[in-house]
């Protein structure tokens, strides 16, 4: 105990020792001013203290200056970094409130076992861990992470950004830089460790360029870290160096990425269907909410939201709910809540009653070809309402994240785009401006399934994007572009057919939505219900569990 006391004095010694000394020289200063002055006669000892103010002021005026000038000349700028550190339980992120990203989490945990059992990781003759590099997209909680490790391994943290280290001024960065670290050794000293956290890395860390034409600064500061992480190797000083970044890994610089600095990375993606309903539950506890509430629906809703895309959906539900006068956020909401977030805000717009029909049936034919056609979307809105630039939508998500599409998924889409154009087609023989967007939509996917990804048929196999495109003859681009062109029109055909078999769908989601404005999914589950056609994603799901338990039965024999 009195030798961690002591070392904790040792380490205050060195932290302010100049300014300890400092404030001694000045009482000594003082004290033989005033000796001084009694030893005088009453005449001067009056005139001096007359004119001692005016003295001290234009000192400290002096003095200012001074050390402007050097600051600014000198140095190359102020070079102060003005960071305290955070004590780990002032921190107050523990790791039950990191939700959602499971397996992040794991391999976090496994940090703060070592950071806690370091003397034993020593013995055995191992290293702890010098450097965490944590990867992925923006809101998933690579700075909450961060500060869990520190809660959960009791020390100190010291908080940055990339950006505070760079200054247009030479020097300046990796000053900064040697104060930091030289700040989070003292503290280790003191604690037994430090961890040191720089968000959005890549502003520093990103590939070093070498040549006359600038970014020596910018260097220069990547530098001094690189050399700052290769002195981390004393026993008394454990300083681990967390970094954040959502940009490629391939773009850091690979002397950062080497063993013996980032070398443990920490993969962080957006959360699973499990992940997004521990996150509703978990922010929906903390506000005053509806029990009745479906929450994994909401999960299902909000496919490749990130954690804090749902804590933001959550507290604007409250907002909204609290603008209309509500004790407790209801589902509904929620759903207004990720529509003003994903689709904008309700416009007031006066529409014709022609613009308003057209509207509604143009939006029924994405509703019938996304319900009835796509192999993974539900649909969870249709509305008529303007919203941005657009006179209506129709919103659907996947019922979880896909990290590939088939050629199925793909034609599906290009269906689901086409079917605002056939619907009116078939009911008016025209179509509107309204088409334009979709249209984009369908022959970029038609054109990268031709072009990029083999799928066009007649023998049309490869990435013709990767072949310069002067080595292409006019005739194979031709038949590159009839190929895409062909499947458009057959996206078209078959919306056709659908659009006229189910005629008496078409018509009465079109008076719904003229009559109601909008539509919820559970009302468009009930439509079509009454006409006998149930969700064909619920049926795959089903016959899906269905041969996998006639699978393992079949095992078991």
């Amino acid at each position: 105990m009195e030798k961690r006391y002591l070392r904790r004095a040792k380490m205050y010694w060195m932290n302010h020792k100049v300014k300890i000394l400092i404030s001694a020289g000045i009482l000594v200063l003082i004290g033989l001013s005033i000796w001084g002055m009694y030893s005088l006669e009453s005449f001067y000892r009056n005139i001096t203290l007359a004119q001692m103010p005016l003295s001290l002021l234009l000192g400290m005026v002096h003095a200012a200056v001074f050390v402007f000038m050097y600051q600014v000349v000198l140095r190359g700028g102020m070079t102060k970094t003005d960071k305290k550190e955070i004590k780990g339980k002032d921190v107050s992120v523990r790791f039950s409130d990191v939700v959602g990203i499971d397996e992040a989490k794991e391999e976090a945990w496994e940090v703060v076992q070592l950071i806690k059992d370091h003397a034993r990781l020593k013995k055995i003759g191992g290293k702890i861990l010098r450097g965490i590099l944590m990867l992925g997209p923006p809101g998933c909680g690579k700075t909450y992470l961060a500060k869990a490790i520190a809660t959960e391994a009791g020390l100190p943290f010291l908080s940055m950004a990339a950006s505070e280290f760079n200054e247009v001024f030479v020097g300046v960065g990796s000053s900064r830089i040697r104060q930091l670290f030289k700040r989070a050794r003292t503290l280790a000293y003191g604690f037994g460790g430090c961890i040191v956290f720089i968000d959005e890395l890549d502003a520093m860390g990103h590939k070093r360029t070498f040549n006359q034409f600038g970014g020596q600064e910018s260097n220069n500061t990547q530098n001094q870290l690189l050399v700052e992480m290769d002195g981390l190797g004393s026993k008394l000083e454990d300083v681990i160096v967390i970094g954040a970044t959502n940009a490629p890994e391939d773009s850091m610089d690979e002397a950062l990425l080497r063993p013996g600095r980032f070398d443990r990375k920490v993969y962080i993606t957006k959360p699973s269907l499990d992940g997004r309903e521990k996150l509703f539950r978990y922010y929906l506890g903390k506000v005053k909410h509806d029990a009745s509430i479906d929450v994994s629906r909401l999960a299902r809703k909000a496919v490749g939201k990130s954690p804090a895309d749902i804590e933001m959906l959550v507290k604007e539900s409250a907002l909204i709910a609290t603008r209309n006068h509500k004790d407790v956020v209801s589902a509904k909401d929620i759903s207004e809540a990720i529509e003003r977030v994903e689709l904008g805000v309700k416009q007031k717009i006066k529409m014709t009653d022609r613009e308003k029909t057209m509207t509604a049936y143009h939006e029924t034919g994405h509703l019938i070809t996304t319900y009835l056609l796509h192999p993974t979307d539900d649909v969870f809105k249709a509305s008529i309402i303007p919203r941005k630039s657009s006179l209506g939508v129709v919103h659907h998500t996947p019922r979880e994240e896909l990290f590939s599409h088939d050629s199925h998924t793909l034609l599906a889409n290009i269906k689901v785009a086409l079917g605002g154009y056939v619907a009116e087609k078939l009911k008016f023989q025209t179509t509107t401006t309204g088409v334009s967007s979709d249209f984009k939509q369908a022959t970029a996917i038609a054109h990268n399934m031709v072009w990029r990804l083999g799928m066009g048929g007649d023998g049309l196999y490869g990435d013709f994007t990767s072949i310069p495109e002067a080595q292409l003859s006019n005739d194979f681009k031709l038949k590159l572009n009839e190929a895409s062109n062909r499947i458009i029109q057959e996206c078209i055909k078959e919306v056709e057919e659908l659009l006229k078999k189910e005629n008496d769908l078409f018509e009465r989601f079109a008076k719904e939505l003229l009559s109601r404005q909008e539509l919820d999914f559970d009302e468009i589950e009930a439509i079509f219900n009454e006409y006998g056609k149930s969700n064909p994603r619920e049926f795959a799901a089903g016959k899906e569990k269905k041969d996998s338990f006639s699978g393992e039965d079949a095992s078991d024999n």
